[in-house]
């Protein structure tokens, strides 16, 4: 009975000390891909990250109600660290102004080259910077600080007046003369939703911590987090268990235990609520405990195989360049792209759990394949074209040049296309899609059925895939090079792919480029097939690797190349657009109907006839 009068009691006085507007609400998955189009045209970082923020507290004033409730403690704010945007908007009884101050707040954050640190001063001067350069906006700020100052008034009526009229002032008239002196106390106003907020200090570290760009000798196994809200965190001192100061004399304690001299510091058995500890915690503080990774873990490396028990290397390597993308230029010769070959798989039929799937698609693609139909106006064939003969006879008549192509043949009409298709073999294929088959064993029946679709339509095609340890080791496995006919040798290699290593994708796609562009094919297609970002052990992690891979696929467009990406990865949302573009890309939320799709993906991308 006590805890449900408690429920209902804090469910009536957090009603009564709300603010906000449920009803109105607008989430930022409802609306970030039109963030991200409007940010980038509004002139903001192109390679900049939008993501759903997350609640940090801010000292604020709070009227009876709210401190009863314990509310309004922590706020979904617009944070200039990387962009992180509230999780939602329902500071306003309208949805529609709700999507128009997250269109404010985008382009209030492209005002700002860096990072905020007078919250005053600088969000003012952005402001006054947004509304000359994007006129448009004008009438969207207007009605959001109408809007602002009719809530504003009626909530809180032990604010100070003045304090609060001179904000809604400066809001109304940003272009006006304000100076940061004017508004004493303004740090403890009420949240302004249309303002731009710099990141708790605890967030800010410049000194080089674990994971930092350039740290070969640090890795880590990501787990998807539960949620989508990033977290702050700090890098902190690990204090050390024998350095403290004993304030009174231990054998002065009555206990009949013995003293055994464990460290018992640190608990080695993994809490089961650490993801719910996590979520309640503002601030994620990180530690480097050199001691306790040296004693109780195992730190490994990904290593290269025996030469006896590795594919066949083919020449000493290619030397390929890499975009770094902080010096803005291409390092030429920096990476070492090593051409590998199974010459030792042995050649092998079509897996059985495919043949039916196999014969339905050959059936599909043999029915688009170019009919067989009389070309006419040809230097040879099987009959004469009466109507190009006497076109012929008439020009030779009248004296015009006439050209001699009076025949006419029955054949199929030729497509020219080649494409090649560059899959990931990296070490994250190694997952488990299901309790039956791996994202590997995924690749490998889309490799079979992609070979059997496109060589019953005798369309060209090449099958490489690509793994890394390192610039200096790039690994360029060939499966079927344009010149090869697909057969039970090329079905063997197929089977026999396995997963290893990183994946550095700069240098493959380059490699990639060089072999499609030596093709005279009208339309060629480049695909890449993948399960996750660029990733290797240097500092390919990261931006520099996104750079990287980005100005790859802009060198195979300059090329005349179309290149197109197929992934199994969730977020790739988040760097995909960048480097391929909105519509570069596609994402198969289903891995196991990876290879039934591939197939129908060739069609729409070659636009069949």
């Amino acid at each position: 009975m006590e805890e449900q009068v408690g429920s209902l009691y804090h469910r009536l006085i957090t009603r009564a000390a709300r603010t906000a507007f449920p009803h109105a609400a607008v989430r930022f998955d409802e609306i970030s891909p039109t963030l991200g189009v409007v940010f980038r045209a509004l002139g903001g970082d192109r390679s900049a990250g939008l993501k759903s923020g997350y609640l940090r507290p801010l000292h604020t004033r709070r009227n009876l109600l709210q401190r009863i409730a314990g509310t309004h403690r922590k706020h979904s704010l617009l944070d200039d660290d990387n962009l992180f945007l509230p999780d939602c908007i329902d500071a306003f009884p309208d949805s529609a102004l709700n999507r128009d101050c997250y269109l404010w707040l985008i382009a209030l954050a492209a005002q700002f080259p860096g990072q905020v640190t007078d919250w005053f001063n600088d969000n003012l001067a952005g402001s006054r910077r947004a509304l000359a350069q994007f006129q448009g906006l004008r009438p969207r700020y207007r009605r959001l600080v109408g809007a602002l100052a009719s809530a504003r008034m009626g909530t809180d009526p032990e604010a100070d007046t003045l304090l609060m009229q001179s904000m809604m002032d400066v809001l109304q008239q940003p272009a006006g003369s304000h100076r940061h002196g004017a508004l004493p106390g303004w740090e403890h106003v009420a949240p302004v939703p249309i303002w731009v907020y710099p990141p708790p200090a605890a967030s800010r570290d410049d000194g080089k911590q674990p994971g930092d760009e350039g740290d070969e000798n640090f890795s880590s196994s990501k787990k998807t987090p539960r949620n989508k809200h990033t977290r702050k965190a700090e890098y902190v001192d690990h204090g050390r268990g024998d350095d403290g100061l004993i304030v009174f004399r231990l054998e002065n304690l009555f206990t009949w235990s013995e003293f055994i001299n464990v460290n018992r510091t640190h608990d080695d058995e993994e809490d089961k609520d650490a993801e719910n500890i996590a979520d309640d915690l503002d601030v994620l503080s990180l530690a480097r405990d050199r001691s306790l990774s040296a004693s109780h873990s195992l730190k490994f490396d990904l290593d290269l195989p025996a030469p006896e028990n590795d594919d066949l290397h083919l020449g000493s390597g290619i030397p390929l360049p890499e975009w770094d993308y902080k010096q803005q230029r291409l390092q030429l010769d920096y990476c070492r792209l090593q051409p590998m070959l199974n010459d030792t798989a042995p050649a092998c039929g079509l897996p059985a759990h495919l043949r039916g799937t196999a014969q339905r698609l050959r059936s599909q693609f043999e029915m688009l394949a170019p009919a067989r139909s009389w070309q006419r106006h040809q230097q040879d064939g099987e009959e004469i074209d009466l109507d190009a003969w006497l076109q012929h006879r008439t020009d030779e008549r009248l004296h015009r040049p006439a050209e001699q192509r009076v025949y006419k043949s029955f054949r199929a009409s030729h497509r020219d296309m080649a494409a090649l298709l560059l899959a990931d073999l990296s070490f994250s294929t190694d997952a488990w899609v299901n309790n039956h088959a791996r994202v590997i064993d995924v690749i490998r029946d889309s490799l079979f059925l992609f070979s059997e679709a496109l060589d019953s339509v005798r369309d060209r095609f090449a099958l490489y895939g690509f793994s890394s340890r390192r610039r200096s080791h790039v690994r360029f496995n060939i499966i079927k090079n344009f010149n090869e006919s697909y057969g039970d040798r090329v079905r063997g290699r197929i089977n026999a792919i396995r997963p290893g290593y990183y994946t550095r994708m700069g240098a493959p796609i380059r490699q990639a480029i060089k072999v499609l562009s030596a093709e005279s094919a009208e339309q060629r297609l480049l695909l890449l097939l993948t399960d996750g970002k660029p990733n290797d052990l240097d500092r390919y992690e990261g931006r520099y690797g996104i750079e990287d891979t980005r100005a790859a696929i802009l060198e195979a467009r300059r090329a005349g190349l179309h290149p197109f990406c197929i992934t199994i990865d969730e977020q790739a949302g988040e760097y995909l657009p960048y480097i391929f573009g909105s519509g570069g890309y596609v994402l198969i939320h289903n891995p196991l109907q990876l290879p039934r799709q591939l197939g129908r993906l060739y069609l729409q991308l070659t636009h069949y006839q």
